[in-house]
């Protein structure tokens, strides 16, 4: 009679659990106007009531018009990408790097080859809706020097700023710099101007998630289970 009446007090904790849970799980997906479930249930890609992208989304792109697919993932804020954004090929090899603040591009970028060695990088700076003025450099005729400042309305997004170095990947050796100055391009140069020094190829490292990525998509295709409210 005990063990009866401790397995009945089991078995409806468990119901209870389970119930508590699954009105939990109803009640948050009921937030979102679509969604989906990655392998290992988690939820991405969500389109929440107001039709705007938020949390974590893992995006797979088929290959077009002789252009190889990829996969990008990253967060994205009230609709826009925020942070760090990662492509990655079919296979799980990087791609890209790059970073955003409320949906335009900030601060470094970097973009490699097949064989993971760094191709360019491009720094550019995003658009700030708290400050809403910025302050540029007015250069003269037929020179690179600055004669003045100019206070402007900033510009929305983002725009270049900063050197943009490009690699030979080979050898990890610069071959060209561009200097930007707010979609500006202030000094180009060449090859023969870059006097860098070969240098070992700058190979990437795969960090944890990276392989833990290859390992979940090893020979996959998709991998998202569809759940859509529709609403």
């Amino acid at each position: 009679m005990i063990n009866y009446i401790i397995m009945t007090k089991l078995y409806f904790k468990h119901i209870f659990s389970f119930l508590v849970f699954y009105f939990v799980t109803i009640s948050c997906f009921a937030q979102y106007k679509e969604y989906k479930l990655n392998p290992n249930g988690d939820t991405i890609n969500i389109i929440n009531k107001e039709g705007k992208k938020i949390g974590k989304w893992v995006v797979e792109m088929p290959e077009l018009r002789g252009e190889p697919g990829y996969v990008e993932e990253g967060i994205y804020l009230n609709g826009l990408k925020e942070g760090f954004f990662r492509r990655y090929t079919i296979q799980g090899d990087l791609l890209a790097v790059e970073n955003y603040f409320q949906g335009g591009k900030e601060g470094l970028q970097q973009y490699f080859t097949f064989m993971g060695n760094l191709e360019h990088e491009e720094y550019w700076r995003a658009y700030n809706p708290d400050h809403p003025y910025d302050t540029i450099a007015i250069y003269g005729d037929g020179n690179n020097e600055i004669n003045s400042f100019k206070v402007v309305k900033a510009e929305t997004y983002s725009v270049k700023d900063g050197d943009w170095k490009y690699y030979e990947p080979e050898t990890g050796r610069v071959i060209r710099v561009e200097k930007w100055d707010r979609n500006l391009l202030v000094k180009p140069e060449s090859a023969k101007a870059v006097t860098t020094a070969p240098a070992k190829p700058k190979k990437v490292e795969k960090t944890a998630e990276m392989l833990e990525w290859e390992k979940k998509n090893s020979g996959k295709k998709g991998g998202f289970r569809d759940g859509g409210t529709h609403l």
